[in-house]
């Protein structure tokens, strides 16, 4: 029956506690017992006594066997199995390979001094019992207390242990944080250049339809010229033949131009002092114009009657038009040169655009090279550390056997050490506290710097927009020149020098927010910097805490190591009694007469 019941729960997955109290089980259960315990993974709890599984030797090792590849229960009770002192050495053995048993209760059974002794030195290598009954068994008082003492350090040593697990992931969330937010700032950052390339690259668009309808009006502006060209060379011509209405003609021409040079100044200063002023100059300056149309009709009309004489200086004419083509060539090469110029700075600026990125890439590629570096690197000093960790432990289970006697003064100078190493880990803990909060200070200031970025942003696009408005003003004064250019054909030359000179004060404009844009480049590289010193400043941190646990662990070490030759000198003191009491019992009377007896 107890086969079949243990061969169906092989399988099982939902029975976590087993009582099999007073079945008289024997060979056949305790092997039955050991399949269970090789191929079961869910009962944490059995329970075995009133039974008699110690009487078959055979079986018994199985169920051992079974007991020693099992890492899931916990709880194990075998009280009343009549279990010897072989049995007792093939549960060491067992509980030599076991992680996970916690509770064995070997009470009212016959273990003896063999056993006690081998189920101790089992105790040197197991890390994970913490109770042991071993009342009824016959084993001396100092194997029990010896057993007592290794059972509290296991309990000491998994409260340690945990203690530090928990600082480990404190730390190690505290890290991840800070890489998460530091990951979401260098988005950020991502994001912000992004989106200022992408206004760059529309502004450039703008500017680059802003040149190309200037350059519209320009061409306008040439033919316009051409055609006033050739129409002052017919009156040219025409006054060349009348030379006494020339001269009278030349003295209104030139008053007229003076006046209206000194209009046009008033007019341009005007403008850029006051709006209201500038409208009521340009009411006069209309004034001027419709009496210089005035003018102009008359002019005309004289000229309609000299174009009879201007056959005779056809010659004259013929020469000024090769002038003139030979003046408007120039214009046109200094148009294709500034057209050049326009197209090269574009190519600069796009290939200064795409160096920048590029060169972003590949910080972002060496940043992430150098955290997976660090990553890698704490990881092998972890392993390292619990492998020296687990050597030690070995070490100090093998000496740790020999404490047996004066526990009350190994007790207070345990509670005194203990004292002095919580003191200090409290004020190891308030100084990583404090360096926690000197990290997050660093990481606000990281965050102001971003807010007084994204300002600096905002700042640069209401530049834009300011400059955006005032080419929507040049835009305007370029209608204003317009409609003035055809009310004032004889002083477009004037006029055309002058839009020269505004293109150029643009074309210094827009170097001046080039060079702007080379500032904002300057700061974003300098921002970089800073955090590139931030993450070196948080992995010094890093390193910093790596050195006070393993300052920890050094001084741990030395105080265990205290504890084992305070214990190695307690053990030789026991032995010295306990010499010393043989002795004294064996030469007393007492002892000679009970001899004799």
């Amino acid at each position: 029956g107890v086969r079949l019941l243990l061969h169906g729960l092989c399988s099982n997955t939902t029975v976590k506690s087993l009582d099999l109290k007073g079945n008289n089980l024997r060979a056949v259960g305790a092997e039955a017992l050991g399949k269970l315990l090789m191929q079961n993974k869910c009962i944490r709890s059995l329970t075995l006594e009133w039974n008699s599984l110690g009487v078959w030797e055979e079986g018994f090792s199985f169920f051992c066997q079974g007991l020693r590849a099992n890492n899931f229960l916990q709880h194990l009770d075998l009280r009343n199995n009549q279990i010897n002192h072989q049995g007792a050495a093939e549960l060491a053995m067992a509980l030599t390979q076991n992680t996970s048993l916690q509770e064995l209760d070997l009470r009212w059974n016959n273990i003896g001094l063999l056993g006690g002794r081998a189920l101790l030195n089992c105790l040197h290598s197991n890390k994970t019992l913490k109770r042991l009954e071993l009342a009824g068994n016959n084993v001396p008082g100092d194997i029990l207390k010896a057993v007592e003492q290794a059972l509290d350090h296991n309990q000491d040593r998994e409260a340690i242990l945990s203690e530090a697990q928990n600082q480990v992931n404190i730390l190690s969330k505290e890290v991840l944080s800070l890489k998460d937010e530091k990951n979401k700032q260098f988005l950020d950052f991502v994001d912000t250049v992004d989106k200022q390339k992408e206004e760059k690259a529309r502004s450039e668009k703008m500017s680059a339809a802003r040149v190309s309808q200037l350059q519209e009006a320009l061409d306008e502006q040439h033919s316009i010229m051409n055609s006033l060209k050739t129409k002052l060379q017919m009156t040219e011509a025409a006054l060349a033949l009348s030379e006494q209405k020339v001269h009278n003609l030349g003295e209104l021409l030139s008053a007229m131009k003076q006046e209206q040079n000194c209009v046009a100044e008033r007019h341009f200063r005007e403008l850029q002092q006051q709006k209201q002023e500038g409208a009521d100059r340009e009411g006069r300056l209309l004034h001027d114009l419709s009496a210089a149309s005035e003018k102009n009709l008359l002019l005309r009309n004289q000229v309609d009657e000299l174009e009879r004489k201007c056959k005779v200086q056809q010659d004259q004419l013929f020469q000024v038009k090769q002038d003139l083509t030979t003046t408007t060539a120039e214009l046109k090469l200094r148009a294709v040169e500034a057209e050049e110029r326009l197209e090269t700075e574009k190519r600069r600026f796009k290939q200064s655009l795409e160096d920048m990125e590029s060169l972003r890439v590949k910080e972002v590629d060496r940043m992430t090279q150098n955290m997976e570096a660090s990553e890698r690197s704490m990881h092998n000093r972890i392993q390292r550390l619990e492998a020296i960790r687990i050597s030690l432990e070995e070490e100090l289970s093998q000496v740790k056997a020999a404490a047996l006697s004066e526990r009350g003064q190994a007790e207070e100078e345990l509670m005194k050490v203990r004292s002095q190493a919580r003191l200090e880990e409290q004020q190891r803990l308030e100084h990583l506290q404090e360096k926690l909060r000197l990290m997050t200070e660093s990481r606000d200031e990281a965050q102001n710097c971003c807010v007084k970025q994204k300002e600096m942003v905002a700042e640069a696009q209401a530049k834009a927009k300011q400059l955006s408005l005032y080419a929507d003003g040049l835009r305007r004064r370029l209608d204003e020149l317009q409609q003035d250019l055809d009310s004032k054909e004889e002083e477009k030359v004037t006029e055309l020098s002058k839009v020269k000179v505004e293109l150029q004060e643009q074309i210094g404009r827009l170097e001046a927010e080039r060079a702007a844009q080379d500032g904002l480049r300057e700061k974003i590289a300098a921002l970089e910097r800073q955090l590139r010193a931030l993450s070196s400043n948080h992995r010094e941190a890093l390193l910093d805490k790596e050195g006070e646990i393993s300052l920890l662990l050094e001084k741990l070490r030395m105080k265990e190591a205290e504890l084992s030759r305070v214990r190695e000198e307690e053990a030789q003191r026991a032995n010295f009694l306990q010499n010393a009491i043989t002795a004294f019992v064996q030469g007393s009377p007492l002892g000679t007469h009970s001899s004799r007896k």
